[in-house]
């Protein structure tokens, strides 16, 4: 079996090092250098330092990367998954990809975009929960959750990827594993600023608890089931992202509640935080469904308008008491 993984950033590396132990893997970066680099050093030392990739291809070229492949793994951030999709429309290729977000600028997620390039493939899935690039690459046990709106496609793709590491349960709820393994980044920079603050595992608590209740709110309105909040690519993936320190978008409230600016965190930390864009867009999606998501909204706030977290935190404790 051949499997392509589009997408050199650290979660691409981690997963192609996992599969790479049974299947023909294919890595591709769209820059040419990047690739020579990977190829000369044995690692991905700009995503993924200190892991070796053995038994596996690096290449640049997108034809040759999904030439003959049984699964195409898209690996690319939110942001280039469209234009991803549009360069490999009609290959006829099976799909899975990894990136966990709302595109920017169109309130969509993943599989909406996938509809709109790629119209009436039922060969199309989302892999998604709690999952460091780093622990994968090392070969340490996870979990996660491969959903496909066809459930008999979701249990031969995750029969097809499974490790004896990497656990795959399938799920026919596309749209609720996807709500959750996006708006989870969104809490985790909230989470972040909370710590970075000293607000103490209380808060923490509290804030992990409403924020799967925000989470469950839109994911119910799109179509999301309830069961699917409290497994992996919900529950699951939010205490991860919320409390372990491989988590971008934790370091990114960290660094907020500190008083550095979003740019200059971005600018520094060189990986993409996916938190970032999903707090805008799932705000104003919030708005457009009338869907209460005050965390979602306090974070988006302190990203766009310079509130400082203090003030944020204020205004969510000072709320008008409701019922649970």
């Amino acid at each position: 079996m051949k499997i392509a993984v589009l997408g050199a950033g650290a979660w691409g590396t981690g997963l192609a090092i996992q599969l790479a132990g049974a299947a023909d893997v294919v890595l591709w970066t769209r820059n040419p250098e990047h690739a020579a680099r990977i190829a000369e050093d044995g690692t991905n030392a700009r995503y993924l330092p200190g892991y070796a990739l053995t038994g596996l291809g690096v290449t640049s070229d997108l034809a040759e990367a999904i030439r003959a492949a049984d699964y195409l793994v898209s690996a690319v951030p939110t942001s280039g998954f469209r234009d991803l999709l549009r360069q490999t429309r009609g290959v006829g290729t099976p799909l899975v990809w990894l990136c966990k977000g709302f595109e920017n600028g169109t309130m969509k997620l993943p599989h909406q975009v996938v509809a709109e390039e790629w119209p009436e493939r039922e060969d199309v899935a989302a892999l998604s929960g709690p999952s460091f690039a780093q622990e994968v690459a090392a070969g340490q046990p996870a979990a996660l959750t491969l959903a496909a709106f066809d459930g008999e496609f979701a249990r031969r793709a995750a029969h097809d990827l499974h490790r004896p590491r990497l656990r795959l349960y399938s799920s026919s709820d596309l749209p609720g594993v996807e709500v959750g393994g996006a708006i989870k980044n969104v809490i985790a920079i909230a989470a972040g600023i909370s710590d970075g603050l000293g607000f103490g595992l209380n808060a923490r608590a509290a804030l992990l608890t409403r924020g799967l209740a925000e989470i469950s709110r839109l994911g119910l309105q799109l179509g999301g089931r309830q069961e699917t909040f409290m497994g992996l690519s919900g529950m699951g993936d939010l205490i991860l992202t919320c409390t372990g320190d491989l988590s971008r978008n934790r370091r990114v409230g960290l660094r907020l509640a500190q008083g550095e600016s979003l740019e200059g965190i971005l600018r520094e930390l060189g990986h993409v935080a996916e938190g970032v864009t999903t707090a805008r867009e799932v705000g104003r999606l919030a708005v457009k469904l009338g869907v209460e998501m005050p965390i979602v909204e306090a974070v988006r706030r302190i990203l766009d308008q310079d509130l400082p977290p203090r003030e944020a935190v204020a205004g969510l404790l000072n709320r008008e008491l409701r019922d649970e």
